[in-house]
């Protein structure tokens, strides 16, 4: 029982971890720029040193630099996992987590977004898309939103952004898997 208590509570503060790197605009460069980028080879790099854009954090050291702790720097790339604090390049979405991995700090795994893909909770939502159906225990028990490209007629979830072009209209109480839903149609 304890220790199902400490795992929920690790998924609690990684999901807020995750949240505040997205909050804070650890968001950097961009998934197009980032690709071309994606064969180049990474560097290891001393906690607080700065993370070029592009690129993300993909492990982690303990006794590096000096017991400090160091970071292995590297490009992002579709399907990369990346240790918890990592920023989320633009056009990326987080699509799984590990609490065990990067060193027992926990791993999020980094996917370019696309139409009709589940996401965890605190993954940014891109332009365009919607969040249309929730799963409370996906995303390893973090929670994990249903991602769709917003188009007439479409169902979605509280919080959900509205694209430019659409309004919410029509409410119903059980729709997004419980929590309501709003039926969008263009503007």
């Amino acid at each position: 029982m304890a220790a199902s208590v400490r795992g929920r509570i690790a998924s609690v503060l990684a999901a807020i971890g995750l949240m505040v790197a997205v909050l804070a605009g650890a968001a950097t460069g961009s998934a197009a720029a980032a690709e071309p980028a994606a064969k180049a080879r990474g560097k290891w790099a001393c906690s607080g040193a700065p993370i070029p854009d592009g690129h993300v954090i993909t492990a982690y050291d303990r006794t590096g630099c000096q017991g400090a702790g160091s970071w292995y720097q590297e490009p992002v790339r579709d399907g990369i996992w990346t240790c918890s604090g990592s920023p989320i390049v633009s056009g990326y979405v987080i699509t799984d987590y590990d609490r065990a991995g990067c060193n027992g700090i926990g791993q999020w795994r980094h996917k370019l977004a696309k139409d009709r893909t589940w996401t965890c909770a605190g993954s940014p939502i891109p332009p365009g898309y919607v969040t249309t159906g929730y799963n409370r225990t996906g995303c390893q028990g973090i929670g994990a939103w249903f991602h769709q490209l917003v188009r007439d007629g479409i169902w979605t979830c509280p919080g959900s952004p509205i694209p430019p072009g659409y309004r919410s209209t029509t409410y119903n109480a059980t729709g997004c898997d419980g929590l309501g839903a709003w039926y969008t149609r263009r503007a």
